[in-house]
């Protein structure tokens, strides 16, 4: 199990670790038009799945603008970032930015997507930071699960991870 913190207070982690080599579990999300979004809308793509506390932070902020520059970069590869933001905070904040080339989801609902990637904060019900990458195939590839709310991810890692399952 992860061992998440907030701002260095111990929390709570919902769902279980995966790992390089699980099936990646389905989820459902909503797009910022409160559609529905599951894993299997994008099947047969290579998937980098980039997950946040909340849009409206530093780090939140910092992450989704680089996968985003990156996203424009990457042919093939569809960028998800995945928080438990309001759909309606994520489409404003993604308008006001120029963010185009990856697509927002939100988890508000009911944490689903929280659950089955083991990202789920019981005590904060927010999503830890975690980066994913899902092939072609719906395999797991590459899964970086960030210990403390406040750091970065390892970006270049989880890049090349994307790029070497294209």
């Amino acid at each position: 199990m992860a061992n998440f913190t907030w701002k260095g207070n111990p929390v709570t982690q919902i769902g279980h670790d995966l790992k390089v080599g699980d099936k990646a579990p389905e989820f459902k999300v909503l797009a910022n038009d409160l559609s529905p979004v599951t894993l299997t809308d994008s099947h047969g793509k290579v998937r980098l799945i980039s997950v946040i506390p909340s849009i409206d932070t530093p780090v939140c902020d910092a992450q989704t603008r680089r996968f985003n520059e990156e996203a424009s970069k990457l042919d093939n590869v569809q960028m998800l970032t995945i928080s438990a933001d309001l759909p309606f905070a994520l489409k404003s904040w993604c308008a006001a930015n120029g963010i185009e080339n990856i697509q927002t989801l939100s988890d508000h609902r009911d944490l689903l997507f929280g659950e089955a990637y083991g990202v789920a904060i019981q005590e904060l019900r927010l999503l830890a930071r975690a980066i994913f990458v899902v092939d072609k195939n719906d395999q797991v590839t590459y899964v970086e699960y960030v210990n403390e709310s406040t750091d970065h991810p390892n970006y270049e890692a989880a890049l090349k991870s994307a790029k070497e399952v294209l």
